[in-house]
């Protein structure tokens, strides 16, 4: 059979827009990201404003850009005792490569480890919204608490802390947020909030504190700078990756071959039936 050029033509689009996107534009001799050379954002544009460019498609101011390198940068490791470190370490003793105990990582951070920030950020962004239907500061935080907490369970995310009575990362990062506030970089309003969960937490436990812990401070950040919830998730991802990569190196270093969750010479407690014998019945 036979193609008219127009039907070629046809063909060739449809082939062309099999993928849509506006993120990057190539050519051979050509690269452009979001309409930006690469050849130009080469040494003048920093990774976390790279990544807000390619997420959001416009380059940040340079103060909103060290907002977000701050965020991403203070979460970015908590020791072989979280799971996705563990896994990474564990993964490099069984003889596979960076990228395959980095995936092996990465591919735990879910709802429960990893998903704290983005489940901070819709918290807040509720509250937001509930204020903006006229409820006052106070009571939109506590009804927003309880929509979390019906969402989520007990535990709220970006508050508390199993290890750490204060968190030490979450008071300067907020530390940073009220100074953009100042300066006019970011309106302040999300960290007025997260304080505002945190005075509800402390009153329902008749002031018992649950401070603000990493999670909710850079989901703090995130809000103010207008990242969407899902987001708030994939940023994480790229922050504790740096963490994952270096235990993942270390590990490759120290050598090791087989190492599992606890040492060998300690076993697990079993709670199943003692020996029995196999019944006559199953020979």
């Amino acid at each position: 059979m036979n193609t008219t050029p127009n039907d070629a033509q046809q063909v060739r689009q449809g082939v062309q827009d099999w993928w849509r996107t506006s993120i990057i534009d190539m050519a051979p001799g050509s690269i452009r990201y979001r309409g930006y050379p690469i050849q130009e954002l080469i040494g003048r544009v920093s990774f976390a404003q790279m990544i807000w460019l390619m997420t959001r498609g416009e380059l940040p101011g340079a103060a909103e850009a060290r907002l977000l390198d701050a965020a991403l940068m203070a979460a970015v490791d908590h020791g072989p005792q979280a799971p996705s470190i563990a896994i990474a370490r564990m993964a490099a003793t069984c003889g596979v490569g960076l990228n395959n105990a980095m995936a092996s990582a990465v591919n735990v951070l879910g709802d429960v480890h990893g998903g704290a920030g983005e489940q901070a950020v819709e918290m807040y962004q509720d509250i937001a919204q509930r204020m903006d239907r006229g409820e006052d500061l106070r009571a939109a935080a506590s009804a927003g608490l309880d929509a979390a907490v019906e969402r989520h369970g007990k535990f709220v995310s970006g508050f508390g802390h199993r290890f750490h009575p204060i968190d030490p990362r979450a008071p300067r990062l907020l530390e940073l947020v009220d100074e953009a506030a100042q300066a006019g970089v970011v309106g302040g309003r999300f960290a007025r909030i997260g304080r505002a969960v945190e005075a509800e937490l402390a009153a329902r436990k008749n002031g018992r504190r649950i401070p603000m812990n990493i999670d909710g401070a850079t989901a703090v950040i995130y809000a103010e700078l207008g990242f969407p919830a899902p987001l708030a998730r994939g940023l994480f991802c790229l922050s504790r990756s740096v963490g994952i990569l270096a235990h993942a190196w270390e590990q490759t270093q120290q050598g090791g071959r087989n190492k599992g969750p606890i040492p060998r010479e300690y076993l697990w407690s079993y709670d199943g039936p003692p020996q029995r014998e196999v019944p006559d019945s199953q020979a």
